[in-house]
């Protein structure tokens, strides 16, 4: 194969990540009719959510080590199939418990079978603006909001909530399907692995890899990060609508914050190539703080629309930064397996954000706790980054074989 053909890999991995969470998190955009439709509360429906970070968090873990072991194809595939199966299911579901079961559970355990296998993959082909390709990888995250939930808005508008999702999941296994046929291994891979952290034979030993400094602050950092802004994404739609904003447009403010994430991938992974990922990290982290509390003073649509920008931009750019620390401090050989436990623990913190969002709404009937717990916990992500221990280019390339 060309080495051309690593640019299918990224194309194909943006697709993944664009359905493949776009479908989960559209339920944001189906929580108020399934509310109305059913009378399910509004927690209970979030608690599905929930699931979907908790589930999403031990599969990912799973889903990296298959990926290392077996290659990437064969779980995306797998993803590919369960994700459609798992909302068709959903659209089924007849009490709320099975609906928390079907969504919660199976779309995460799906969902979750496309990032770590295709950042891995997409490392394994790149040598040079590594930190490029994998933010175009996670690009296809950016794109969700301006592609699946307008979507799914014109669905329910059309057929109802229950089409609507039956609707999502066959067209998830028509896109996702034949891409799954299309991941390759490249050519040549890395088997590059941290010297400090193999044992003889140069295998690395995962029990050193998750005690270290290196994997602490990664996770740390990680869930932090996640913890801050799951709860607002994901009510972001609601909190807009209580301030008078007509739903159809409120949901083009969640697009607006998906076309920034994008933005922001391409201009934080361009950035992390010149200068180094730890500065862009923390720097995007303070920028994602500041967004979260400013959100307490915006009730125009408009105002809405600056601020998505900003915050979109933040959360979008640093979330692939993660990826590109974990192959520059550990290598190619287990990248899955140790993005897998990384992205464990930042689901871990993707999940208290609906949950508690929820609660807060329908306890006090605002989302005003809501924004200040969630800037105080983005502050303290950036703290925690500040201690990610200095990877110099030369100390990276002598320990990883890593050429930059």
């Amino acid at each position: 194969m060309s080495v051309s053909y690593r640019w299918v890999i990224v194309a194909v991995g943006a697709l993944m990540s664009c359905v493949a969470i776009g479908a989960m998190f559209s339920l944001a955009i189906f929580q108020e009719p399934i509310a109305t439709a059913t009378g399910w509360s509004h927690v209970g429906i979030a608690s599905a959510m929930t699931l979907n970070f908790l589930v999403m968090g031990v599969g990912g873990f799973l889903w990296g080590a298959a990926s290392d072991r077996f290659g990437p194809r064969i779980v995306v595939l797998t993803g590919a199939l369960l994700l459609g199966l798992a909302l068709v299911l959903a659209s089924r579901a007849e009490t709320l418990l099975q609906f928390q079961l079907t969504y919660g559970i199976l779309v995460g355990l799906a969902a979750s079978a496309f990032f770590a296998p295709m950042i891995a993959a997409t490392t394994a082909w790149f040598d040079v603006n590594r930190g490029l390709a994998v933010s175009l990888v996670s690009a296809g995250m950016g794109v969700a909001p301006m592609t699946i939930s307008p979507f799914a808005r014109w669905l329910i508008s059309a057929y109802d909530w229950r089409p609507a999702m039956l609707i999502i999941g066959i067209a998830t296994w028509l896109l996702l399907v034949p891409a799954a046929l299309l991941v390759r291994r490249p050519p040549a891979e890395s088997v590059d692995a941290g010297t400090e952290f193999a044992a003889e034979g140069g295998r690395p030993q995962l029990s050193k890899v998750f005690r270290s400094p290196q994997f602490i602050v990664l996770g740390l950092t990680f869930f932090a990060c996640c913890a801050a802004h799951s709860g607002p994404i994901f009510h972001m739609v609601n909190y807009a609508t209580i301030c008078g904003v007509a739903p159809m447009a409120a949901v083009s403010i969640y697009s607006v914050e998906g076309l920034a994430g994008l933005g922001g991938r391409l201009l934080y992974g361009t950035l992390a190539d010149r200068i180094g990922v730890k500065p862009v990290l923390v720097a995007g982290l303070l920028v994602q703080a500041l967004a979260l509390a400013t959100y307490l003073f915006v009730s125009e649509l408009t105002e809405f629309y600056a601020l998505a920008i900003v915050f979109g931009s933040a959360y979008g750019g640093v979330m692939p930064l993660y990826a590109v620390l974990a192959r520059e401090y550990f290598g190619q050989r287990i990248i899955g397996t140790v993005l897998g436990a990384a992205t464990m623990l930042s689901s871990i913190g993707m999940a208290f954000g609906p949950l508690i969002g929820g609660w807060i709404f329908d306890s006090f009937a605002n989302y005003s706790w809501l924004f200040i717990g969630s800037a105080m916990v983005g502050l303290g992500a950036a703290a925690i980054a500040l201690a990610f221990p200095p990877l110099a280019r030369r100390e990276q390339e002598a320990a990883f074989g890593v050429s930059s």
